[in-house]
């Protein structure tokens, strides 16, 4: 094996290596694909042209609609940690199941998964839950281990359940991967997957890793009581429907807000992106109701929003046409009222955010995220093109072809390729974490697997449920860190990582439930998107 034959493979091997060093991701892309672009000039088996191609890649990632949801989802859900919604829904529900053995945990993950469907920011939630539940977890007696890993598993729910920031990713970089896969194939008309298809493909199942989440707790409570007791009853001692009345109190604007989001895209109305927006104002009505006096600006304006999204639905509110009907000129004035009244809102919640200096803080951590996103989505451009220079498609493909007589094959079959690919996801989900991943190892292997004929939905899914069990796995998953960044001191950091390992599993399990029935993730979007 000569060295054009095997300069790809070390290019692979030294990114990994800084990478684990702690060098900044985008600046580990960019400067390694640089120096192995310069040694394959050297030798002669690198084209100088490939680089040339990198202004037009970078025009086109800060051009692409898709990733413009980023930073809105981003400021979605940092504004939603300052509104206070995770407290109030951890406190009702705590109230509703306490009473159940293991209850308090089930309430974790009930909570865990409505907030990920309604802000998607993995270390905001962690860290909320670990504040404010952990404590009383074992206050109540709860095994340091299965509540330190219940609340970690919960966090990472905004992994896989939409809106979620690697779904966006991930959606963006497998829509490219497909086009060149179709366009290998010879498909000069190929089709398309969005992110919309991804979230809606998410969806189930993300609410099946909640369900397996739910059954563990309850299975754990059921054979070993001493490990999730019960809340005394004289503690929850109020009436039932008071009870449930301050829970729906607390669940109502949170699933407006889900309804909202989730909702306009899998009707068809908006994309992500306009769906991004529409929970960004969202988020800032509620934060503003939570912070102004008079209550009723945030209330119209929620319901102005509202009325848009359903308006959209039902009429062509474009101005720019000719021929308008009277109905239409009706609709497009209502449009306009509506939009005069959300404006007033969000004005009064926009100044009293400010002067309670959460609109700063809100802006600058937005910034902050999507600045580190993009600055790495212009260094694996980078990374990639260079890759695809030494030759490194050719290898992926030569890796990922199986004989029909080797082991692998006739142990998985078909699917033997995505069995290596998960476990080498999984393996680097260990040390690297998850945007490392999906602009370094995705662009790589996508568009072999997807040439393979694999569902692009379906595997898109799979690998982000992958990708999520990268903020569980010890010694560097980002959700057992911020987790013992805010977790007492009498619970020991060994306890978090044994307390992690099952949710791993069952990460894992629903990994093999998804590999075995597939429809689970393409019968939604087929259903809504066709």
């Amino acid at each position: 094996m000569n060295l054009a034959d095997t300069l790809d493979l070390v290019m692979f091997a030294v990114t990994c290596a800084v990478l684990l060093s702690g060098f900044p991701v985008a600046f580990t892309l960019g400067g390694v694909a640089l120096i192995f672009a310069l040694i394959g000039l050297w030798f002669g088996i690198f084209d100088f042209g490939y680089l040339l191609a990198l202004p037009q890649r970078i025009f086109g990632t800060m051009t692409n609609e898709a990733l413009v949801a980023v930073p809105l989802f981003v400021f979605m859900g940092t504004m939603l940690e300052r509104s206070k919604v995770a407290e109030e829904l951890l406190e009702n529900m705590s109230r509703l199941f306490g009473s159940l053995r293991g209850g308090l945990g089930i309430s974790v993950t009930i909570v865990g998964a409505l907030l990920a469907a309604s802000t998607g920011i993995v270390g905001a939630t962690v860290v909320t839950m670990g504040l404010l539940a952990l404590p009383t977890m074992l206050r109540r007696g709860y095994d340091p281990a299965l509540a330190s890993g219940s609340i970690a598993a919960a966090g990472t729910l905004g992994q896989i359940i939409p809106p979620s920031i690697i779904l966006v990713l991930l959606g963006d970089v497998l829509a490219n991967a497909y086009s060149s896969a179709q366009l290998k194939m010879g498909i000069f008309t190929p089709d398309t997957m969005s992110v919309g298809d991804l979230f809606a493909g998410a969806i189930i199942p993300g609410f099946v890793l909640v369900g397996l989440y739910i059954l563990y707790q309850s299975l754990r409570a059921l054979f070993d009581p001493a490990s999730s007791p019960a809340v005394p009853h004289e503690e929850t001692d109020e009436p039932a429907g008071v009870i449930i009345r301050r829970t729906l109190s607390a669940l109502f604007p949170p699933m407006i807000l889900i309804v909202a989001v989730l909702g306009s895209i899998l009707a068809g109305i908006a994309t992500p992106t306009e769906a991004a927006a529409v929970g960004a104002v969202g988020a800032t009505l509620l934060a503003g109701y939570r912070q102004l006096e008079n209550k009723k600006p945030a209330i119209i304006a929620a319901l102005a929003l509202l009325g848009i999204i359903v308006l959209t639905s039902f009429a062509d509110l474009r101005v720019a046409r000719e021929n308008l009907t009277g109905g239409e000129y009706l609709g497009i004035g209502v449009a306009f009222a509506l939009c005069a009244a959300m404006s007033w809102g969000m004005a009064l919640s926009l100044i009293r955010l400010y002067r309670r200096d959460i609109l700063s803080s809100v802006m600058q951590s937005t910034a902050r995220i999507s600045s580190m996103v993009f600055v790495i989505l212009i260094g694996a451009a980078l990374f990639s093109l260079v890759f695809r220079g030494l030759g490194g498609d050719e290898t992926v493909q030569a890796f990922l072809t199986f004989e029909e007589t080797s082991l692998l094959y006739q142990i998985f079959g078909d699917m033997a390729p995505i069995v290596v690919v998960m476990f080498i996801m999984f393996i680097l989900g260990f040390f690297l974490d998850f945007i490392e991943i999906t602009f370094v190892v995705v662009p790589i292997v996508g568009p072999v697997l997807l040439a393979l004929g694999f569902d692009p939905v379906w595997l898109g899914v799979m690998m982000a449920i992958n990708l999520q069990t990268s903020f569980l796995t010890p010694p560097f998953g980002f959700a057992l860190f911020y987790l013992r960044g805010v977790a007492p001191e009498s619970v020991r950091t060994v306890q978090i990582y044994r307390g992690a390992i099952p949710f791993v599993i069952i990460q894992l399990l629903a990994l093999v439930i998804l590999a075995l029935y597939p429809p689970l993730a393409t019968w939604l979007p087929d259903l809504v998107f066709g």
